[in-house]
């Protein structure tokens, strides 16, 4: 199980981290192309948004690395589930059907996420 948790805990953390990285650095017009929901968005919540991937990131994998608040790791998946819940609201409301399922499928990794994050 605890195998298990890295390898799914692990390529979550590199999803966020990445596109977390994304929304902190680049300008508006960087990310249309990849995000073209960021015209509907204030500039300073995108901004604020990838601060939030990025440190979700990191309380996946330092604290049970390091033995230190190991029930944070649970909090940050739980964390991405209602992040994605709410990044296919806006995606629903904005009519982008091809976001949704990259969506769903975080939602479905951060739920198995949750699940054994439980069992450390």
């Amino acid at each position: 199980m605890n195998i298990a948790y890295w390898i799914v805990a692990g390529l979550l953390a590199l999803f966020y981290c990445y596109a977390g990285t994304l929304k902190v650095t680049r300008s508006r017009d960087r990310l249309r192309p990849m995000m073209a929901w960021v015209d509907r968005v204030p500039l300073p919540a995108v901004r604020a948004l990838g601060v939030v991937e990025v440190l979700g990131a990191i309380g996946l994998v330092l604290p049970p690395l390091t033995g230190v608040a190991p029930s944070l790791a649970l909090a940050a998946a739980i964390g991405f589930v209602l992040l994605q819940a709410g990044a296919i609201a806006v995606h629903l409301t904005g009519r982008e059907d091809r976001g949704i399922a990259l969506n769903v499928g975080l939602v479905v990794t951060a739920a198995v996420t949750v699940g054994l994050a439980a069992g450390l």
